[in-house]
């Protein structure tokens, strides 16, 4: 189950790849733009606010976060979202934009599922998304190894982790060869988090959740203390906050 709330508590920092990455759209009037992932759908709201005159969908397999979603006071006839796994969506009709922010690492082959999408886009259709590239930083590592360890993997063996993203040029040369010009390109965000543990709470609202899900509440508490130690020692805190490190890596596709 995600948590909208816990996953915004960092709102600003994750929302900012979104921006860098809609930046990079061209589209001029849309008829029909669909947002998979949309998670709670502040930034689907956006995409509405863009293109004001286009029909603007958000697609979510998380229930809590449809509900929060369709809770916005954004949402009405134009701006409507809907439950659903984008591994298997289809338009049914024609699509103008696709947008996905941080959700292929989520999805077992990622490049085919990318590659699906891109078949719906009609020519001047655009296809952009972004994801997480910070697999080797100590936040992800640490995680993987504890779940990994001799104390934790009797509990977490059919535990699945999120993936991370390929390297840009995978996508650039997925998406030409199927007749898009492609800007492909990665950025290492430097976030300074503020409060106590922030690293461990940004862990909390999206990577460490299957993990937190499997656990029952004693043994989650235990995991938590051990990876918030070494949160602490890989990330520690200067007087103006905690420096966080976080590569992700774009692409944006148009068919021309």
């Amino acid at each position: 189950m995600w948590d909208p709330g816990e996953y915004w508590r960092f709102g600003d920092e994750r929302s900012r790849p979104f921006f860098d990455l809609l930046g990079r759209v061209g589209a001029d009037a849309p008829g029909f733009v669909v947002d998979l992932g949309c998670g709670p759908g502040t930034l689907t709201a956006a995409l509405a606010r863009r293109w004001p005159e286009a029909e603007v969908r958000g697609i979510d397999s998380s229930a809590e976060m449809i509900e929060a979603a369709r809770a916005l006071p954004d949402a009405g006839p134009r701006l409507s979202f809907a439950l659903g796994d984008v591994r298997d969506w289809k338009p049914d009709g024609r699509v103008d934009v696709i947008v996905s922010n941080a959700v292929l690492q989520w999805v077992p082959d990622q490049l085919d599922v990318a590659a699906r999408w891109a078949g719906f886009l009609p020519a001047g259709g655009w296809l952009a998304f972004q994801i997480p590239g910070n697999h080797e930083q100590p936040g992800d590592r640490a995680l993987r190894e504890l779940a990994g360890s001799d104390r934790w993997r009797p509990m977490l063996a059919d535990v699945r982790l999120n993936r991370q993203a390929a390297d840009p040029a995978e996508y650039l040369d997925l998406l030409a060869r199927a007749g898009f010009e492609v800007d492909a390109w990665e950025t290492t965000y430097l976030h300074v988090l503020h409060g106590d543990d922030p690293v461990v709470g940004w862990y909390r609202g999206t990577g460490m959740r299957p993990v937190l899900a499997a656990l029952p509440p004693v043994q989650a508490a235990d995991f938590l203390a051990e990876y918030r130690a070494r949160m602490r020692e890989a990330y520690p805190a200067a007087d103006y906050g905690t420096v966080f490190p976080f590569r992700r890596v774009f692409a944006v596709a148009v068919r021309r």
